[in-house]
């Protein structure tokens, strides 16, 4: 008796496709419901901004002198004609481009340096990476005090030990250079920052087309300009638009090393508020101040914005 083996059966899968099901709407009590943690910390986020703000903007139209009687009157919009006409307001612009700029530039620069150095693997690596950045976290006031004394003063400041040893001529930095000083100052203290941002881009560098680079002949000077540089410009930009905020806002470093001299030399619009507010003691003025250097803040920074965004965006799409 023989026996015939059945021929195998197909199986056979129906695959069903399921169409993704769009969320249903969110109701209005449904979103206030999620948003309402938020609304404390919102809240007191515009008390402690607008209300300032609008309390300048109301002062700024007004004739608030405490050295005079201290009575405050209505004067419209003469405090922005003085300001507008101020010779000592625009030097005190110049001087902040010039500080904010100088400092920027060096800041990236040196940064940039430092940062190409410690991307690279070596025997203390981790302790030199943090000796680098310890300037960035030294309080100010303590490093402004301790440049003043121990490095710039021409008697017994290194920058003038320096000058002796070499038979250079003496400088006193704070008296002739006050400028050149303040910059040195702020880029010891702002390199940190800017080398943070700029081993973090080194770090994410496409290594792919770094070695195709390589094979193809090209050497380190061809690799940087061709590709790590292209790669690193949305975080050249970032760390050129955060240093600039921060620079604007320097007040404490020109306080302590050179007060706004010589004959306002190193005033920047922020200390030219303080003296206008403090030492004239003219609140209005100052209110009026404070609302100029608002608006040039915001016409330097939102381009800076609108470029790091396109740049950010290009960088996503690919």
């Amino acid at each position: 008796m023989s026996t015939t083996a059945a021929p195998p059966v197909e199986e056979t899968t129906n695959v069903v496709a399921i169409e993704p099901v769009a969320a249903p709407p969110m109701t209005r009590a449904e979103a206030w419901r999620r948003r309402g943690p938020l609304l404390p910390a919102l809240v007191f986020t515009l008390v402690l901004t607008q209300i300032p703000f609008l309390l300048t903007l109301i002062f700024s139209f007004q004739r608030w002198r405490l050295l005079g009687s201290g009575e405050t009157s209505v004067n419209w919009g003469q405090n922005y004609v003085s300001v507008v006409t101020d010779g000592t307001f625009w030097q005190s612009v110049v001087n902040t481009v010039v500080m904010t700029g100088g400092t920027t530039i060096a800041c990236l620069v040196l940064g940039l340096i430092i940062a190409i150095f410690l991307n690279h693997a070596f025997p203390g690596r981790g302790l030199a990476r943090t000796l680098a950045i310890t300037p960035f976290f030294v309080m100010p006031v303590a490093v402004t005090l301790f440049w003043k004394s121990a490095m710039f003063d021409p008697s017994f400041g290194f920058f003038g030990f320096v000058s002796r040893t070499l038979g250079l001529p003496t400088v006193s930095w704070l008296s002739e250079q006050p400028m050149a000083a303040l910059i040195i100052l702020l880029t010891w203290r702002f390199v940190p920052f800017a080398m943070l941002i700029l081993i973090a881009g080194l770090q994410s560098a496409p290594q792919d087309q770094l070695e195709a680079a390589q094979m193809d002949g090209a050497g380190i000077v061809g690799r940087f300009r061709h590709v790590t540089l292209p790669h690193l410009r949305p975080f050249i930009e970032l760390a050129a638009l955060l240093l600039a905020m921060n620079l604007i806002q320097t007040f404490g470093e020109i306080a302590l090393l050179t007060a706004g001299g010589p004959a306002f030399a190193t005033t920047n619009i922020t200390y030219y508020v303080y003296l206008t507010a403090f030492n004239s003691f003219d609140f209005g003025q100052a209110s009026a101040l404070g609302i100029v250097a608002l608006i040039l803040t915001i016409a330097l920074v939102m381009p800076m914005l609108r470029l790091l965004s396109g740049i950010f965006k290009t960088e996503g799409r690919r």
